[in-house]
């Protein structure tokens, strides 16, 4: 027969078949039977078993629960969902079982815990939705409060995912996520946009669409309200935490698509883990506080498109960059501010549901971010500021940064500053707390009390007053002595030697002094979810504190590190150049010794030099050059100074970066398949504001066919009527320099290489003109190749070149014909050509069908 408990825990896991379930008992979290087996083998730990039934057992495996944090990380880690099932009652005299239920489900995108969220980066938690090839997608952050929604094409919403990488991500039925994406997937039963949209409203007592500013936005609407119902159902204590929507739009930010991002190491590196320094957020991270941080990596994630919002961040990093005193001085300060947003999310969410033991200690740091608000607002008062364009942004910044006096007032008189085992609550807060405490602190006191009156008032010189965990407090008179016992002496148990007893005034006491410290507890419990809820009120004016904080913590950090680093206000526009006079890749310097790194100029331009054509050899600097101009339009977009001795950038809308050779075998792709999807991405997407980044097109392939496709997209991009995209394009294809000869807009550069000895150094400078060397033997011998091995490669290199020149040194060759003379059927079929409806892939490949056909044709003549 199934035992009670056994009974009960079933009743709970089939609630949650798509859960862990963490089923407390006592100490210990226990999980059975699959779970079981599965805690046991992802976290190690013993699996035991547990009888249920007579003859049967099941599998167990357990954990304590003061452990519960460092366990369920690991979990979550590993893209699993947890239902945390408390005991929702005391253990009673005659009741088998306790009440028990499912507190929560703790899922990749649900957590608010402090230890198992990245301080610096966001933690989302979104849902994708589509009809036909609409998409909306929503997104929220619940431990900050961040919410939003966007509704667009699948390519815009791809980017945007891209950008946010949600750690979970929820998809309505028949949705299928962009490639790539690493986060735990969540399929909806069902989704109906109506219903989810009602939900939305729902939340925010809004009446319409139209008041949450999401008219004529059905899908993002209901993503968002698919978010709202997620959150409802497991996570519920945070909602009140979420107060507000926002619509994003896909036409304020630059698009930078995923292998952009990964290729210019903006967030990650390419190889290894974590920013450090080889990333671009790595070394413009001055920030001093967890909100800054996030912010910065919203900003590096999505450059604006606006030059007046660009200039007025720009403004606010001057007001730091002027003045070194005062950007010390609020460094100084934000240093002393916690984590606001996600310490006002726990305490909102204790304020909600059961208390933690780090609740107090949350309020407290509360208090503290806080109390340095007076000070920020008395050091970015603008009448102490005289450059105007500066003192606006200190007006701007001024606008949301409330001081929360009331909230701060509150915490200060209810909460200890060191809560310890004594309680968390201030003495003075509670009349009724301190006499409680008071009870159960000085009940030996009392006792001695009680013992010396009853002493005196029965004449029994030996009486006493003791206390066992049995029989609780007695009055102990010995057999000699039991004739003056008083009347009112209520005999509760006899011993060999005399008599024990009790009084209504013992009981009391007893009754007092067991239940005190209940007592005690229950109320401080009380009291303290009062002021959470108090605080949580204030949720608003707290949030908008912090989102103030983190735009001076940004700017203040950004101003910081164009001090250090001697970076410069760029001239940003409207116009179709960028213009970068002694430019610097912002992580290449920080590597190299200081004053090392050789600046470089960059002037393109879609209505003149429109595609720069460089070439040189490898370990020469192409690349660093190529990622220099991206990243330091990406920077002066951001708001951020950027390090060179001048910049001019006009409004780039999509920065495309095909670098390096990558493969993905997880999708059946080789290192050239990847080469051409990004390629073909950057072909199909580029606008005439579009920044495109090559670096050696064609290298996976053969050396014709390489050429053949280089050559093509280089044609391509600068013929296209529709989109002139600015374009940087390096590579080894010397040839290619021939196409500025006949393409107006095509510019060479070189690689300056200095040759001393047989050997090469490499001057990193870029100079006007084309290379006509790659020097790759040379660049072999100084990466260790054994001397046997280069030499030999010299002398085919030698061999190699000698053919191909042996045309030259003879008598010249007629040059033939592209078509043969009666080959009218050839001139049709190029005629007939339309060239502006090709994709570049179907261009290579009638350019070499035709190159085929005509070759033939020529055999025959």
């Amino acid at each position: 027969m199934m035992t009670p408990l056994r009974r009960q825990y079933l009743d709970i896991k089939r609630r949650y078949p798509h859960a862990i379930l963490f089923f407390r008992m006592g100490d210990f979290y226990e999980t059975f039977d699959e779970d079981a087996e599965l805690v046991a083998r992802e976290l190690e730990i013993a699996l035991t078993s547990r009888p249920t039934s007579k003859g049967e057992r099941v599998p167990l495996a357990g954990i304590p629960y003061h452990a519960l944090d460092a366990y369920l990380g690991k979990l979550i880690a590993k893209g699993y969902k947890v239902a945390i099932c408390e005991q929702t009652e005391a253990p009673q005299k005659g009741k088998k079982i306790v009440d028990r239920a499912v507190v929560r489900v703790v899922t990749p995108g649900t957590l608010v815990e402090d230890n198992l969220l990245p301080s610096s980066a966001n933690n989302y938690l979104a849902a994708l939705v589509a009809d036909g090839d609409v998409c909306g997608l929503a997104w929220c952050d619940i431990s900050t409060g961040e919410f939003a929604c966007v509704q667009g094409s699948d390519e815009a919403v791809a980017g945007e995912l891209a950008r946010l990488l949600p750690a979970e991500l929820m998809l309505a039925p028949g949705v299928s996520p962009p490639p790539g994406l690493t986060a735990t997937l969540t399929p909806l039963a069902r989704f109906d946009a109506e219903e989810a949209g009602a939900l939305l409203l729902g939340h925010f007592g809004a009446a319409a669409l139209e008041g949450l500013g999401l008219g004529g936005q059905r899908l993002a609407a209901g993503a968002a309200g698919a978010v709202i119902e997620y959150l409802a159902e497991n996570q519920k204590a945070v909602l009140g935490h979420i107060m507000s929507v926002r619509l994003a739009r896909t036409g304020e930010h630059m698009l930078v698509d995923g292998a952009a991002r990964r290729n210019l190491e903006i967030f990650e590196p390419l190889r290894g883990e974590g920013a450090g320094a080889t990333t671009l957020l790595g070394v413009m991270d001055e920030t001093a506080t967890p909100m800054g941080a996030r912010l910065l990596r919203n900003w590096l994630g999505q450059p604006l498109l606006d030059p007046v919002e660009i200039t007025r961040r720009q403004d606010a990093v001057q007001l730091f960059a002027g003045s070194a005193v005062r950007r010390g001085r609020v460094r100084e300060a934000l240093a002393r501010v916690p984590d606001l947003e996600r310490v006002l999310a726990r305490v909102s969410a204790s304020a909600a549901s059961s208390l933690t033991p780090s609740t107090p200690r949350d309020l407290i740091a509360l208090r503290r971010g806080l109390e340095a608000i007076p000070e920020l607002r008395l050091l970015l008062e603008p009448g102490e500021i005289s450059d105007e364009a500066a003192k606006a942004a200190a007006g701007e910044m001024l606008h949301g940064l409330h001081s929360c006096v009331e909230t701060v007032a509150l915490i200060a008189a209810g909460i200890a500053d060191d809560p310890g085992p004594g309680g968390a609550m201030r003495a003075g807060f509670s009349d009724e707390l301190d006499r409680l405490r008071m009870t159960a602190r000085n009940a030996r006191q009392v006792v001695a009390e009680i013992e010396t009156r009853e002493r005196e008032r029965t004449g029994i010189r030996t009486l006493k007053v003791g206390y066992n965990r049995v029989f609780g407090y007695y009055l102990e008179v010995s057999k000699a002595n039991a004739g003056s016992v008083p009347e009112d002496y209520q005999r509760k148990q006899t011993l060999v030697g005399g008599e024990r007893y009790t009084t209504p005034e013992l009981q009391e006491h007893e009754y007092r002094v067991l239940h005190a410290q209940e007592l005690e507890g229950e109320l401080e419990q009380t009291l303290l979810r009062q002021i959470c809820s108090q605080v949580a009120a204030e949720s608003e004016r707290i949030l908008a504190a912090a989102a103030a904080i983190a735009v001076i913590d940004v700017s203040a950090g950004l101003a910081e590190v164009a001090s250090r680093h001697g970076y410069v206000r760029p001239l940003v526009d409207n116009g179709d150049a960028t213009i970068i006079r002694d430019g610097r890749h912002p992580v290449v310097e920080r590597m190299l010794p200081q004053g090392t790194f050789v600046p470089n100029d960059a002037v393109i331009s879609s209505s003149d030099a429109q595609v720069i054509m460089l070439t040189g050899p490898n370990m020469a600097g192409k690349s660093t050059y190529l990622r220099m101009v991206a990243l330091i339009t990406l920077m002066a977009q951001t708001g951020s100074f950027v390090p060179a001795r001048e910049a001019r950038i006009g409004i780039v809308d999509r920065l495309f970066s095909r670098v390096g050779a990558l493969d993905d075998i997880a999708a059946g792709h080789s290192t050239f398949m990847v080469e051409m999807l990004e390629t073909a991405a950057m072909l199909h997407q580029s606008t005439p504001r579009s920044l495109l980044i090559f670096d050696e097109i064609g290298r996976g392939t053969s050396t014709y066919d390489g050429m053949a496709i280089a050559r093509a997209v280089a044609e391509f991009v600068h013929n296209r009527t529709d989109a002139k995209a600015r374009t940087l394009f390096a590579t080894h294809y010397h040839e290619l320099t021939a196409l500025a000869d006949s393409l107006p807009r095509v510019r060479n550069f070189n690689v300056a290489v200095a040759e001393e000895g047989g050997g090469i150094v490499f001057l990193h400078r870029i100079l006007p003109g084309g290379a006509d060397r790659s020097y790759g033997v040379h660049v072999a011998q100084l990466a260790g190749l054994p001397r046997a091995v280069v030499t030999r490669a010299q002398e085919i290199l030698e061999e190699l070149e000698a053919k191909q020149d042996a045309p030259s040194k003879a008598e010249a060759l007629p040059q033939l014909p592209l078509f043969a003379r009666n080959d009218d059927a050839l001139r049709r079929a190029l005629a007939e050509l339309d060239v502006n409806s090709l994709t570049p892939l179907e261009a290579i490949q009638r350019l070499y069908e035709l190159s085929q056909r005509a070759i033939r044709e020529t055999e025959r003549v």
